[in-house]
């Protein structure tokens, strides 16, 4: 038995479109399709990130090296 997770999108007809690699041919199978709905997560910054990172690096002070000069590009238009 082989078990396979995803997540799709059900358009606005109301149908789920399904298609899954089984790696198996000519071979008669049985499936079973668990419909379950799912909240949408907020994305954004973990609690606490801000705290654990500010100040977090304890390594020699970061310096930028030297950039050199740079060409001067014309504008076409």
């Amino acid at each position: 038995m082989q078990s396979i997770k995803l997540c799709s999108h059900v358009g606005s007809d109301g149908i789920l479109h399904l298609d899954i690699p089984t790696g198996i041919s000519d071979h008669q199978i049985e499936v079973t399709v668990t419909i379950q709905s799912v909240t949408p997560t907020k994305r954004g910054w973990l609690p606490g990130f801000f705290e654990e990172v500010i100040g977090g690096w304890v390594g020699e002070p970061l310096q930028r090296a030297d950039q050199g000069e740079y060409d001067t590009r014309e504008t076409l238009f």
